[in-house]
């Protein structure tokens, strides 16, 4: 009997653009408020609204625009434009709405492997948002369940791939997110393959797990394929 037979997959950036929309977004709200204050600060006041409201909204756009909305109000003390108002929530929108782009081997990945293992969709923010992505992303029937959930820990993992395969010890996660996909994931015992992407949202960063038995990283899903039929034998 094979020794893997669940295969988790993160989603943003992993298998499709998010990161950078929050980034161009981003950069459209420090124009905004330029006349107030340099963009490197006006950039670190909202990373610090948002670490501040994760406990709150969590992660995804509605947050993202909270925090942006907050940090308007803080830096204007309290003098902020109704039209600016508008215009963060229209970027917000804007966001919402946007095509979902997956990256590269994607397809091809998925496809391949869901014939042979149980692949489990893993990602955290909003409800409504990820199911949104998934639908336009055409990727849904590859999966054989769906989980969103609030934060991704050791425990969440451990309970996932024992409700939708044999437990971590059998299960994979592959994610471009260190502090979320790989080392909770570790922790649980199961295999974690770091797929980095160009843009990492800061508080996803964390140290890499180098010399973990269980650990390896690959520049894209392209290998995937060979690196699972490997740890199957």
């Amino acid at each position: 009997m094979s020794r893997l037979t669940t295969i988790g997959f993160d989603a943003d950036d992993t298998l499709w653009q998010n990161e950078q929309f929050f980034r161009m977004t981003e950069d459209r709200f420090v124009a905004l408020l330029g006349e107030h204050g340099e963009a490197a600060e006006i950039s670190g006041r909202l990373l610090e609204a948002e670490r501040r409201n994760l406990g709150f909204y969590g992660f995804g756009i509605k947050g993202f625009v909270l925090s942006m909305i907050e940090t308007a109000i803080e830096i204007t003390k309290g003098q902020v434009p109704a039209a600016v108002i508008g215009e963060i929530l229209a970027a917000g929108r804007e966001m919402a709405a946007h095509p979902v782009e997956t990256l590269p081997h994607v397809h091809e990945t998925l496809e391949a492997l869901s014939g042979d293992y149980r692949l489990v969709l893993i990602t955290k923010g909003d409800l409504f948002d990820q199911e949104r992505k998934l639908a336009q992303s055409g990727l849904g029937d590859f999966f054989h369940a769906v989980e969103i959930v609030c934060d991704k820990k050791a425990p969440i993992y451990e309970r996932i791939f024992s409700r939708h395969g044999d437990g971590a010890g059998r299960a994979m996660m592959v994610g471009n997110s260190l502090k979320s996909d790989i080392l909770p994931a570790l922790e649980a015992g199961a295999w974690a393959v770091h797929v980095p992407h160009e843009l990492t949202w800061v508080l996803e960063h964390a140290e890499e797990p180098v010399g973990h038995g269980r650990y390896c990283a690959i520049p894209h899903l392209g290998p995937l394929r060979g690196l699972v039929a490997q740890l199957a034998r």
